[in-house]
């Protein structure tokens, strides 16, 4: 015996392949899990089916899972469910589909029960429409059942899971269990024979069954069971459990009901036809029929007839008896002999009622049956029928719960057998979650009994993963055990930021109110923009971003100009506080010049004196800087030293001369024997520098003599 290992549920926020990113389970079935999911992508939100890793090991049916979800990816149809991607994840498959607000078919069917036929036949039709698309494209859902079927609103019908129902070589895994939900399958799918469109028209079959009646035709305690039923047991019509339904639309539901793919409809148009064909008829004037329908009444076999004062739907309404054809009156004197006769046959009977032992049967066994299947077994033993209804958690509405006599006890035949059926669960209050956290709110409906379902939406008032609210609301009254819908907030909703650059502020700012987001705007001046254009924003375009989220936007405006002032001549250090008060930055650029009294001030500004400059715009100074010396020494001897350098001259005699170093120059003197003397240059020490300001000269005449000055 194969034992399925249990799923576990993925953690939200959990990325699925590098682009899905899960919000929240959305449901589970025998072969996937589906999840919301937003897509990282393209921003939208998806329905994730993940394959059960079982499944995923199995690799004709991965196979087959990609083959068919390709075929259904190009089914792009009104009442199909849009399939956009598929892909392979951590050892398992998925398929993104179009995630849709709506509920499913049979959680409508749980809350309203059994459907007015003029509405379940218009519902059946959008459905066989989305049929007669795949079949026209080879395409065979396999699976078709009120789980399948979404409705959005004024009862739009979108059909999911097309494709992907089958594994294998037929609809019967390993263990022997039917690939699908039993209640839906055709006869050929539960036997393991290939199916057909025919088989979709089967299950289509089922659903509006089950949407005028409020039950499926075949159940069972097991999978198994319920197919031996699909196989061989008549379905009851639906007449006998909704009087509203015609014997027209009868005739259609038993007709897409045959055991025999050939005695069904042909296609999904000629089922569409009938229904319309029926549809016409509820909505005709009472009383009115017509020809067709007389004609298909006389050559179908007459669908079983709906009850009549309480009388059963199995208990066919039998020809009323023949009535005697009363003899020719007879005269004559042989009326005291029939007297006589008559008088006989009265003892008799009266005999047989007293000595003749009184007619019992055994009382079948119908707990948990369903009430009206009881009623119907009961009677046919010659039992009458007695219900009352108590409510019960544990025993679904319309089973019995108890009978009397008890089961297998004799009882005589015609006496009475009392039912208590199940009335459903008690109702009882439903909490008031609305603003707990999902996980409180999930604990305390199931505290009360309730089973919980989560939906999730964004909001702009409620908290991420906080409730929104629940159907029913808080604080009414629900059936325990029956299921809350529970909304749950996502947080405000994401949107795409929208590129504004370029755009008028005014024009930006209601382009971001209208999405749902929040403005703030700082100025920048700009010589290339008009005043009041938006030259850059943050965050950048297409950036996804909570409902609420202010975008910072940069407008420009028209520069601020300042009229530079005039600062030649200046020092340089008056000079830069003169601009540094017109908001003007200031950069400095040396010249060499000769003139000593100009050294540290400004010789030259660009822009100039006057020019209207942008506030913040830079002027570029030009400082002068002095700087250079010579020596020269006369004949006979003397000496002289530069600045900052050595200066040399060849003594005379009795003469010497001290070169300047370090930036100073001492004057030397001497006397000469009548030698020449040659002139001394200043020139730059490499250790130390002369500062600015000092020079030297060198003159000599005879006896030469050279003097350091100052500037």
């Amino acid at each position: 015996m194969v034992v399925a290992r249990p799923v576990p549920e993925l953690a939200e926020g959990t990325l699925i392949d590098g682009r899905y990113r899960l919000v929240g389970r959305l449901g589970s079935g025998g072969m996937a899990d589906v999840y919301c999911a937003s897509d990282e992508q393209l921003g939208r939100r998806v329905a994730l089916k993940l394959l059960h890793p079982r499944f995923a090991e199995d690799q004709e049916f991965v196979e087959r899972f990609r083959r068919e979800a390709s075929h259904a990816a190009g089914l792009q149809h009104p009442h199909v469910v849009s399939v956009y991607d598929r892909g392979e994840w951590e050892g398992t498959y998925y398929i993104a589909m179009e995630y849709l607000e709506g509920r499913s078919l049979k959680e409508l069917l749980e809350e309203e029960g059994p459907l007015a036929p003029v509405r379940a036949i218009d519902i059946v039709v959008q459905i066989l429409r989305a049929a007669r698309f795949a079949h026209q494209r080879g395409v065979i859902h396999r699976d078709l059942k009120p789980h399948n079927v979404i409705i959005e609103e004024e009862d739009r019908v979108k059909v999911t899971d097309f494709g992907i129902a089958r594994a294998g070589a037929s609809d019967v895994t390993l263990t022997g269990s039917i690939m699908g939900t039993a209640q839906y399958l055709s006869p050929e799918q539960a036997q393991g024979h290939a199916v057909s469109d025919a088989s979709d028209l089967y299950s289509i079959g089922i659903v509006i069954y089950e949407l005028l009646t409020g039950r499926v035709p075949f159940e069972g305690p097991s999978a198994v069971t319920i197919a031996l039923k699909q196989v061989s047991e008549a379905p009851i019509a639906p007449s006998a459990y909704n009087p509203a339904v015609t014997p027209e639309l009868d005739w259609v539901v038993l007709h897409a009901l045959e055991k025999d793919p050939a005695q069904r409809f042909a296609s999904a148009d000629q089922f569409i036809d009938a229904l319309e064909h029926a549809r016409a008829g509820l909505l005709a004037p009472a009383g009115s029929s017509t020809a067709e329908w007389a004609a298909l009444a006389a050559a179908a076999p007459p669908p079983p007839s709906a009850p009549v004062n309480g009388a059963p739907a199995d208990e066919a309404y039998l020809p009323p008896p023949v009535p005697y054809a009363q003899p020719a009156r007879r005269t004559g004197r042989r009326w005291p002999w029939v007297l006589l006769l008559v008088a006989l046959l009265v003892g008799l009977a009266v005999a047989g009622v007293l000595l003749l032992p009184t007619d019992q049967r055994r009382v079948p066994s119908v707990v948990n049956d369903r009430a009206d299947r009881a009623a119907v077994i009961l009677r046919r033993q010659g039992f009458k029928v007695a219900q009352r209804s108590a409510t019960s958690a544990t025993v679904a509405r319309n089973y019995v719960i108890s009978q009397s006599p008890a089961a297998r006890t004799m009882a005589d035949r015609g006496s009475t057998v009392a039912l208590v059926v199940s009335g459903g669960p008690a109702a009882v209050l439903v909490p008031d979650v609305a603003g707990e956290a999902r996980a409180v709110a999930s604990a305390q409906l199931r505290a009360a009994g309730f089973r919980v379902t989560e939906r999730h939406q964004s909001s702009d008032t409620v908290g991420s993963d906080h409730v929104i609210s629940t159907s029913p609301p808080g604080a009414t009254n629900a059936p325990q055990g029956s299921r809350v819908i529970v909304t749950i907030s996502t947080g405000r909703g994401e949107i795409a930021v929208p590129p504004l650059v370029g755009k008028r502020v005014a024009d930006a700012r209601a382009t971001l109110q209208a999405a749902g987001l929040g403005v703030d705007t700082v100025d920048q001046a700009s010589d290339t923009e008009p005043p009041g254009t938006v030259i850059a924003q943050t965050p950048d375009p297409g950036v996804r971003a909570a409902r609420g989220t202010s975008v910072t936007l940069t407008v420009a405006k028209k520069p601020d100009l300042v009229a530079v002032s005039a600062v030649v001549g200046l020092g340089q250090d008056a000079a830069d506080a003169e601009l540094a008060r017109e908001g003007l930055k200031v950069n400095h650029k040396m010249r060499s010049i000769s003139d000593p009294t100009r050294d540290g001030t400004v010789v030259a500004q660009n822009p100039a004196a006057g020019t209207k400059a942008r506030r913040g715009s830079t002027v570029t100074l030009t400082i002068g800087t002095f700087g250079g010396g010579s020596g020269g020494g006369g004949a006979g001897g003397g000496s002289g030293g530069g600045t900052g350098g050595s200066g040399s001259g060849t003594p005379g005699s009795g003469g010497s001369s001290t070169p300047g170093s370090g930036g100073s120059t001492k004057p030397g003197a001497g006397t000469g024997s009548g030698k020449t003397g040659s002139a001394g240059a200043g020139a730059p020490s490499a250790s130390a520098p002369a500062p600015r300001g000092w020079a030297a000269s060198g003159a000599g005449a005879g006896a030469g003599a050279g003097d350091g000055l100052r500037a």
